[in-house]
């Protein structure tokens, strides 16, 4: 059975299901011995017992796979579910056949497979079981599979065998169905209460950062800017040679890229009071844009497209910080296309009058981990990155109340979509 749409089944779901096997077939025992003192309905109880045994044996075989061999959890449902649909379908033959009423244990077994597996497994599941009961019924009425008591035997129109058949695949794909809707909405519910409580641990490593860090930042950019100073003037005022100017000039250039890196931490670990009012935020992109192209850091190799060039986006918010955002992630992608590529940066509007900005690169993408770790302070995918621009960009989108969503497999690019709650501006409140 292969697993789509699911990481697979986690160590603790195989001994989950191998203690509810356990009990469902005790509950069979127990049920089977209260019949047989109880009451006079008749139940081949020997070839049942058997089949109890048999059951706990292979339970017993499953833990010893499970505590012995901690790997390919997949194969190991994939085998317990088949041999259960095999002692079910026993169970089925000896109560019966078409009389019988132990068919309803292969529901558990689809239940079993669709939430420990995936839905695809259900649905095969659910094929199995019904392939082995069909199977089943209809050896049993044209005689190629005997009854197990001569007793049991009984006129049954193939017409009433038919329809026995076609309900029970009915039911069996039914139960399939509902049961993936449900673990598809709880699977889906489990993801999004994961990267909430992902964001909140962020957040909390932030403020506990913030707390202790913004203090010691200030202390270092004052001693830094004064280093600077010094060292421009020195520059200007002493006869160097050529190879003692580069060394200044590399002292300069170190010295302002670690006072941005420490005034983005500022922003990040204590965001001072921001103004909003109304702007364009596609001008602001294309003012972004400019800057960073005469900052020293693009490279001819690279193109940027996208609708920005011709729209406008109203909104109501601060410059600064949207510049922040622009900045971040336009360096991102470039530094993610280090032989060249495209950027393509576009607006759009969703059907709830949201704004959307996306960024998209041909770059070299990323894995599962990167992209869960993007926006972990002091991570960087980079070899030259600090680790904080994203986490920035984060912060200002949670501030909008915002989303950021980030599509990325390696050396196939990277799309980032910011989506933005609709914000009036007071001409439009008017």
């Amino acid at each position: 059975m292969e697993v789509k749409g699911k990481a697979g089944p986690e160590r603790r779901d195989i001994l989950r299901l191998i203690l509810f096997r356990v009990i469902i077939f005790t509950s069979l025992f127990v049920s089977a011995v209260i019949i047989q003192f109880s009451t006079d309905t008749f139940l081949p109880l020997g070839t049942f017992y058997y089949l109890i045994a048999a059951s706990y044996a292979l339970c017993l075989i499953y833990f010893l796979v499970y505590y012995f061999w901690k790997r390919s959890y997949n194969v190991q449902v994939s085998i317990q579910i088949f041999f259960d649909i095999l002692l079910i379908t026993a169970l089925v033959h000896i109560s019966g056949g078409i009389k019988g009423t132990f068919y309803f244990l292969y529901i558990f077994e689809i239940i079993a497979a669709s939430i420990i597996l995936s839905g695809r497994a259900a649905y095969i599941t659910a094929s199995l079981s019904a392939v082995f009961f069909g199977l089943l019924l209809e050896g049993m009425y044209y005689g190629f599979v005997p009854h197990y008591d001569p007793e049991q035997a009984m006129e049954i129109s193939l017409g009433a065998v038919t329809n026995n058949i076609f309900v029970s695949w009915l039911v069996f794909f039914l139960i399939a169905f509902l049961i993936n809707s449900l673990t598809g909405s709880l699977r889906k519910t489990r993801g999004t209460l994961q990267l909430m409580q992902k964001g909140l641990e962020i957040r909390n490593r932030l403020a506990a950062a913030g707390e202790v860090s913004a203090q010691l930042a200030h202390e270092i950019r004052n001693p830094l800017a004064a280093i600077s100073g010094s060292i421009q003037v020195l520059r200007d005022d002493l006869k160097l040679g050529s190879e003692q100017k580069n060394l200044m000039n590399i002292v300069i250039k170190e010295s302002d890229r670690v006072s941005k890196s420490i005034e983005q931490f500022l922003n990040l670990a204590s965001p001072g009071k921001q103004t909003r009012s109304p702007i364009d935020l596609s001008a602001v992109l294309r003012e972004t844009l400019i800057l960073f192209q005469k900052s020293g850091e693009y490279d001819a190799d690279w193109t940027i497209k996208g609708n920005y060039k011709s729209s406008s986006v109203p909104y109501f918010g601060d410059a600064s910080q949207f510049r922040q955002i622009f900045w971040n992630l336009t360096k991102n992608a470039l530094k993610a296309m280090p032989r060249g590529g495209t950027l393509r940066i576009d607006f759009n509007k969703t059907k709830e009058n949201k704004v959307q900005i996306r960024f998209a690169d041909t770059g070299i993408g990323m894995a599962k981990e990167e992209k869960e770790r993007i926006f972990e302070p002091f991570y960087s995918g980079f070899e030259s990155g600090t680790g904080i621009g994203m986490a920035v960009v984060r912060g200002i989108v949670d501030d909008y109340n915002g989303t950021i969503e980030v599509e990325s497999k390696p050396k196939k690019g990277t799309e980032i979509i910011v989506t933005l709650p609709e914000r009036r501006t007071r001409k439009q409140d008017r």
